[in-house]
């Protein structure tokens, strides 16, 4: 065949580049621990479903809390994230169908750091990891470890977007600062479209003083960045997880359920603004 025919062929068809749209990515990171990381990817995740949505939780966190929160042990995990990042393993080899689909992370996750740091383009194999499966989904979370180090990197450059849970107190108000200036790097030279989402506060509890000027002094900063919902203490967050399964599916008719019902529709509901906009 010449070349001038081939050149004349029109563009193979593919259906999935043109009709199938992509997940939305969003990463919760915060390099202080403690801070409900885990909890709001799981809870959110499991929110999104009931609302008929697919959702691919990714657990990027060596000490592997998403995927023991679905009743997975990480101490067990043959295949992992690990082999996903270091070894180019496919991504689907570590999804596990549970309450949603979890990629599932184990202790080997621990040597990601030093094994990523000397390959070219360490900071986008979460990327390349995801491209293949982000037809399948409407929304893929991530969630980081409690650190802004390599894994962090690669979770900020894949995602579109960023939701940062912050604990009521002031403490923990001064790492947005840390986060932010990893972001504009970010931003700079890998990722140009990530953006902080949303600010989500944690612990909140409505009895204390400190907790209200916590909000207080989030919303002078941030406006309205900073969600509307707001996570309590409750006991349910602790004991869901004990259970291998998210509050929602614990406790359904609870507060604590709700307040992650009602996230997920301030997320969507942010989501649908910025189309428009």
């Amino acid at each position: 065949m010449g070349l001038a025919r081939l050149l004349s062929r029109p563009p193979r068809h593919d259906p999935v580049a043109e009709e199938e749209p992509m997940a939305q990515v969003i990463a919760f990171a915060n390099q202080k621990g403690g801070v409900a990381k885990t909890t709001t990817t799981l809870n959110l995740g499991v929110a999104f479903k009931e609302k008929g949505l697919r959702v691919l939780a990714v657990d990027l966190d060596p000490q592997g809390n998403l995927t023991m929160s679905q009743g997975l042990n990480p101490d067990s995990i043959e295949r992992s994230l690990f082999d996903v990042l270091v070894h180019r393993l496919p991504i689907e080899e570590v999804v596990h169908e549970k309450e949603i689909d979890v990629a599932v992370s184990s202790l080997d996750l621990a040597g990601a750091e030093l094994a990523l740091s000397g390959m070219i383009g360490r900071e986008r194999a979460l990327e390349k990891a995801l491209a293949p499966v982000k037809h399948r989904y409407d929304y893929i979370l991530i969630d980081t470890p409690p650190s802004l180090g390599v894994l962090t990197v690669n979770a900020l450059v894949a995602s579109d977007g960023v939701i940062v849970p912050v604990q009521c107190e002031y403490l923990s108000l001064r790492g947005l600062v840390q986060l932010e200036n990893t972001l504009s790097m970010i931003r700079e030279n890998l990722n140009p479209n990530v953006e902080i989402q949303g600010i989500l506060p944690t612990m909140f509890d409505r009895r204390t003083l400190h907790s209200r000027e916590a909000i207080e002094i989030l919303e002078e900063n941030f406006g309205k960045l900073v969600f509307n919902t707001r996570i309590r203490k409750t006991i349910r967050y602790a004991e869901a997880p004990v259970k291998g399964s998210s509050v929602l599916k614990y406790d359904p008719s609870g507060a604590a359920a709700e307040a992650y019902r009602d996230l997920a529709r301030e997320v969507l509901n942010g989501a649908k603004a910025r189309q428009h906009a």
